[in-house]
């Protein structure tokens, strides 16, 4: 039996589900929505036993967080269809590319180039990249719910970050600016190469105190002006800034992947912490909602760790069907 997945099995597949017909637990999940959407996890490289274990709990790939070279990462797509299981895309993760030291940009550099390489070799369509991070003991930032952001939509530059008097976090808005700056021109050079490649850069802002407002992450990504250049939304790591289906609705066509973890807000809306998927805080029948409502055909990665594969999947087949 040949159990190989290419691209055109993949959109066959999509297709089909997408007419409202069945999810691997039996929930009419497609039913009420018009986009399908897939079931991963993230892991780095996983044995063929690892790859099968998620083909059983009804999963259909995987996000991988090896950069390989080419040729190993080619097996390992080889490895992925064997068993049944799109490798979908490469967490690259962390950049530097605000950094005052040259050879640390560079090196960012050369690490998300060899991430794009080993995406097209995976068959992946994209790479998560996370440009830079700002903040230190020393600098003032607002805390989630105090964030009031205006900004220049030509530049992208932040010109009050609260409400009022902005003076304490005059440093922050001076690095969130450079940092804009930075990671504008570095990711316009790695355009090409991701065009070569046919490989998004999917931009991620999780956990670095950067666009931490929709509308904000939104201009960013949008003034690349190129369709290889996308936002990776995080859903868990958003609700402490703003509802994550304001998130979907605002970022639009824009979103090309999506991470699946939850948040539990503290009882006043200040602070909370990280708890497993429809545990949290998160409204997920609007979120699935406003995924179909900007018809987002695409992935959800689970980010996180601590149950089962198949509570996992369980999970993910609630989420898909609205629950």
């Amino acid at each position: 039996m040949n159990t190989s997945w290419t691209r055109r099995d993949f959109v066959k597949t999509s297709v089909a589900a997408g007419c409202g017909l069945w999810t691997a637990s039996g929930l009419p999940a497609q039913a009420a929505f018009r986009t399908r959407l897939h079931k991963a996890m993230i892991r780095k490289q996983p044995t063929e036993k690892e790859m099968q274990e998620l083909k059983d709990a009804g999963f259909e790939g995987y996000e991988s967080s090896a950069i390989l070279p080419p040729e190993e990462a080619a097996e390992c797509r080889k490895l992925a269809e064997k068993v049944g299981l799109r490798i979908h895309s490469v967490l690259r993760g962390w950049a530097e590319f605000n950094s005052n030291d040259p050879a640390k940009v560079q090196g960012s550099l050369k690490i998300t180039e060899d991430a794009l390489r080993a995406a097209r070799a995976y068959g992946a369509e994209t790479v998560l990249l996370v440009p830079c991070r700002v903040g230190s003991k020393e600098m003032a930032i607002p805390e989630p719910w105090e964030f009031e952001i205006e900004f220049d939509e030509k530049t992208g530059h932040v010109k009050k970050v609260v409400a009022g008097d902005n003076g304490k976090y005059k440093d922050y808005i001076a690095a969130h600016n450079h940092a804009t700056d930075t990671s504008r021109a570095a990711v316009q050079k790695l355009i090409p190469l991701a065009e070569e490649m046919k490989v998004i850069i999917a931009l991620e802002n999780v956990g670095n105190k950067l666009w931490v407002k929709p509308a904000l992450f939104q201009n960013f990504v949008a003034s690349f002006r190129s369709p290889w250049v996308k936002a990776y939304f995080d859903i868990g790591n958003h609700v402490r800034y703003q509802k994550p289906e304001d998130w979907i609705h605002i970022l639009g066509p824009l979103i090309v992947k999506c991470h699946v973890k939850d948040f539990l807000l503290n009882p006043d809306g200040h602070g909370g912490k990280m708890v497993h998927p429809r545990e949290g805080s998160i409204h997920w029948p609007a979120v699935r909602q406003a995924l179909d409502d900007i018809g987002y055909n695409g992935w959800l990665s689970i980010e996180d760790n601590g149950l089962s594969l198949e509570e996992f999947s369980k999970r993910l087949d609630l989420i898909i069907a609205g629950k």
